[in-house]
């Protein structure tokens, strides 16, 4: 949700909307790593169990150094995933509950305390997944303040160490490209790239499209015409990024784009109405090859967006999903690109919204990572590079990832 950068004006910290994709030439291909993993048959949606085994979480080091990747799995290196009626497992059957944080910054610049802030989220916050927002364009040089860094190479060299970092100390990391509107073809030739790079990564799962808006089911899954803009019930303006091309590949040319490079690493999709709504999912879901480790849904909940049993609750029945972004910011004076018919949730430290919504998530156990984990991102889970807990939301972030485990008052 690139729409919550932060800016200042008047003394007021507020978010502005995600500049237009940038245009840039193909990418050259990235020589591969070299991962294995095979993956067992896959079941019919079976009911999540009440308890989820942890991930181990290795002890922090004084210092993060900046590595490249290694060519091969080293010993210790996390299981791989994959998809398994609506739950992920390791590849032994071994259910895997996916709860961590979105640490932000790449994708609006070259990266803001990543290497820090990622032990941070692991050790300190205990995540055990780490969400990566990154762009096309910062991947291939063409990104803002990129000047020194022409090609890209540093760029992307940060995400391997991300990925180390995370890796290293027992925790996923979800690359996600971090674009609105639909897809271009830009965009799945930046996937060709980075599944090369990463094909079969165990510990690498792929976000192909942060927030797809505009068009219907049938553009959305096969590609086609960008005529008309069609939005869903409710649907509220997030963001001034949208694809200006006439036309768009759509997100199952992603996943083919993907695995036809070998790449059967999790994929996740943004759905409609700014990844929110599956409703209408079960006839344009995505297909995978017999190989592929499978497709998980991307789901984003704010305050401004209700309905949540038919947009997204029944759908957990049948299908994986990522809450790849949830958050509450503090007052809607924070958030002024919300539409003010909108903001009926009440804000602030004595909401309870934050507690309704993690409950939920727990109740349905719902992959998530909390938004946001850097403090100029609206809406902030931390208010320093002290990663102090902010009140309104980073405060029940921290509380249940911890453990804790929280009550609903009401469904939206």
């Amino acid at each position: 949700m690139n729409r919550y950068i932060s800016v200042f004006l008047l003394g007021l910290c507020f978010t502005a909307s995600c500049r237009p994709a940038e245009e840039h030439a193909p990418i050259a291909p990235t020589p591969p790593k070299v991962w294995t993993a095979t993956k067992p048959a896959i079941a019919a949606p079976v009911a999540l169990p009440t308890t989820q085994k942890s991930v181990t979480i290795t002890p922090l080091p004084a210092t993060v150094p900046t590595v490249t990747l290694p060519t091969t799995v080293p010993t210790g290196a996390l299981p791989a995933l994959h998809v398994n009626g609506n739950r992920l497992e390791t590849l032994d059957g071994k259910p895997v509950w996916l709860q961590g944080l979105c640490v932000d910054s790449m994708q609006w610049g070259t990266g803001e305390n990543i290497l820090k802030s990622i032990p941070v989220a692991i050790e300190q916050w205990h995540a055990n997944v780490i969400r990566l927002p990154i762009t096309d364009a910062g991947w291939n040089g063409k990104g803002k303040n990129q000047g020194k860094d022409p090609t890209g190479l540093a760029y992307r060299a940060l995400v391997d160490s991300a990925i180390q970092a995370a890796n290293t100390r027992g925790a996923y990391l979800v690359l996600d490209l971090h674009r609105f509107g639909s897809p271009t073809p830009e965009h799945v030739e930046f996937w060709k790239d980075a599944a090369v790079r990463y094909k079969n990564h165990p510990g690498v799962m792929f976000e192909i499209f942060n927030e797809p808006h505009g068009a219907p089911w049938p553009i959305w899954r096969n590609g086609g015409s960008l005529g008309a803009t069609t939005k869903i019930a409710g649907e509220v303006k997030e963001s001034n990024e949208a694809t200006t091309r006439p036309t768009t590949p759509g997100m199952q040319a992603i996943v083919k784009a993907i695995r036809d490079q070998g790449a059967n690493n999790v994929i996740i999709a943004g759905v409609l109405g700014y990844s929110y709504s599956l409703i209408g999912i079960d006839d344009y879901k995505l297909t995978d090859t017999p190989e592929g480790h499978g497709i998980v849904y991307s789901v984003h909940v704010y305050p401004w967006k209700g309905k949540w049993q038919a947009n997204f609750i029944d759908a957990a029945a049948k299908y994986p999903l990522f809450v790849g972004e949830v958050g509450a910011p503090g007052k809607w004076e924070d958030v002024p690109f919300i539409q003010k018919n909108a903001r009926k949730e009440k804000l602030g430290p004595d909401s309870t919204w934050p507690a309704d919504i993690i409950s939920v998530i727990q109740k349905y156990k719902l992959n998530w990572t909390g938004f946001s984990f850097h403090p100029k991102c609206m809406p902030q889970a931390i208010s320093d590079w002290n990663y102090t807990p902010t009140p309104y939301w980073g405060v029940y972030v921290k509380r249940a990832l911890g453990g804790e485990q929280f009550t609903s008052t009401k469904l939206r």
